[in-house]
């Protein structure tokens, strides 16, 4: 039994490492940027906000305030439920991030992109045996959310297109 198992996984292993070889690649990883050459970034002057300017400029989207389009951005918005029913021991939490957000022309202010919301939620757990800990999860948490957003909002300009 354990020679079967290990034949199929040293022949899927091979098959992935000859597939990865030739070039395949499935489709939506690791997917280029924006084709949005230029774009200004306004509104809140959030980490969010920090890390949107940061992935467009790494995907070469120039950002500058002088751009044809804006990205409005609004607020970050972070909620925490406690989704166990005990106020004691390791308890379950889900934090929430909202990011309001549109995409309008400067040159006459249309909507190319109305208003619209990223949310991202994610579970974590707590427990009353290590505090210091509590704030360290909170913080990968919002981190995680921020990656999540970004992805979102990353996916949603893709489907503007330079004209």
């Amino acid at each position: 039994m354990q020679r079967r198992t290990f034949l199929r996984l040293a022949l899927a292993g091979t098959a992935g490492l000859g597939l990865t070889g030739c070039g395949f690649r499935l489709r939506g990883l690791d997917t280029p940027g924006p084709v949005i050459s230029e774009l200004a970034i306004a509104g809140s002057d959030s980490d969010f906000a920090r890390m949107a300017q940061e992935r467009l400029e790494s995907s070469d989207t120039h950002v500058h305030a002088q751009a044809p389009r804006v990205l409005n951005l609004g607020p970050e918005d972070f909620r925490e439920r406690q989704l166990s029913v005990l106020d004691t021991g390791p308890r379950e939490l889900e934090m929430e991030l909202r990011v309001p957000f549109s995409v309008q022309r400067q040159s006459d202010g249309a909507y190319q992109l109305p208003q619209q919301q990223l949310e991202v939620l994610t579970r974590f757990t707590v427990s009353d045996d290590n505090l210091l800990a509590q704030e360290d999860l909170r913080e990968e948490a919002r981190q995680e959310l921020r990656r999540d957003a970004l992805r979102q909002l990353m996916d949603r300009l893709r489907t503007l297109a330079d004209e």
